[in-house]
C-alpha cells in the first residue's frame, strides 16, 4: 500500500467539529494517522478514532509540544516508519503540499523538509501577522543557526533518524523553535543535518481563526520565543 512508511502525527485539542473530516481525507492518501488527544473537553478523540486514526490520550492538556513528542514516540514503535509528518487538526494544511514535501524528502539528500507559507502567495495572512511571524523567523534563525523563511509552520516532514533524536521539552508555542534548534544542532556522520523548505498553503478559515490563528497568537509566539 502506498505511503505505508509514513505516519501523520496530529496534535488534537477540542477539534470535534472538524477532526473526523480531516482524518478521513488524510487517510485516503496516508493510511497511518495518529491523533494525540491533549486533554480535550469534547469528543475529539472518539471522532478521530471513528474516522480511522490511532488515538493516544493525555489525561490533561500538556500543550502541542508534548502532544507532538507523544506522537513521535508512537510512530517510532512502527518499524516500517520512515517519515513522520506533523499535521494540524483544524484543516489548515493541504494534502497536496504533504505529497510534494514527501517527494522532496524521498530524493534522499535531506532528512527534513519544512513547509513555508512565505515562499509563494497562496497563504492569505494579514500584513500584521506576516510582520510578526517574520520577526519570529529572524529571531529563530539567529538563535538556532538555521536559515528558514517560516520557522513556525506546523507542517514538516521528518526522517525517522531525526524523529528518534528529537526531545521536545517546550510544550507551548516555543516548541516549534525548539524543534528547529535541535535539528540545527544535529549531526549525522559528523555532518549537520540537511534540510529544505517547500512552499505550502496555510488555509485560514473562520474556524481556524476562532481557534487562535490570529495576530495576537503570532505575537504570543514571538513573546514566548524571547522569554525562552
Amino acid at each position: 500500500m502506498q505511503n505505508e512508511d509514513v505516519w501523520l502525527v496530529v496534535p488534537l485539542y477540542d477539534e470535534a467539529t472538524v477532526i473526523a473530516e480531516v482524518v478521513r481525507e488524510a487517510r485516503a492518501t496516508f493510511p497511518k494517522v495518529v491523533c494525540v488527544d491533549d486533554g480535550s473537553h469534547d469528543d475529539s478523540a472518539a471522532q478521530a478514532e471513528a474516522a480511522g486514526a490511532a488515538v493516544v490520550r493525555h489525561p490533561v492538556n500538556l500543550g502541542q509540544g508534548a502532544a507532538l513528542q507523544t506522537g513521535f514516540d508512537y510512530a517510532l514503535g512502527d518499524p516500517a516508519m520512515r517519515y513522520v509528518v506533523t499535521y494540524d487538526a483544524d484543516g489548515q494544511h493541504q494534502l497536496h503540499d504533504v505529497e510534494v514535501m514527501l517527494e522532496r524528502a524521498r530524493r534522499g539528500d535531506v532528512r527534513v523538509v519544512f513547509g513555508s507559507r512565505f515562499l509563494d502567495e497562496r497563504t492569505e495572512a494579514s500584513a500584521g501577522k506576516r510582520l510578526v511571524l517574520r520577526a519570529a523567523v529572524a529571531y529563530t534563525n539567529v538563535t538556532t543557526g538555521t536559515r528558514l523563511t517560516d520557522a513556525h509552520n506546523g507542517l514538516r516532514v521528518l526522517h525517522r533518524d531525526v524523529v528518534a533524536k528529537l526531545d521536545i521539552t517546550q510544550n507551548r508555542m516555543a516548541h516549534a523553535s525548539e524543534i528547529v534548534a535541535q535539528i540545527g544542532a544535529m549531526r549525522f556522520d559528523g555532518q549537520r543535518v540537511a534540510y529544505a523548505e517547500e512552499p505550502v498553503h496555510i488555509l485560514y478559515t473562520d474556524y481556524s481563526r476562532a481557534k487562535g490563528q490570529s495576530l495576537w497568537n503570532a505575537v504570543n509566539i514571538l513573546a514566548e520565543l524571547i522569554w525562552r
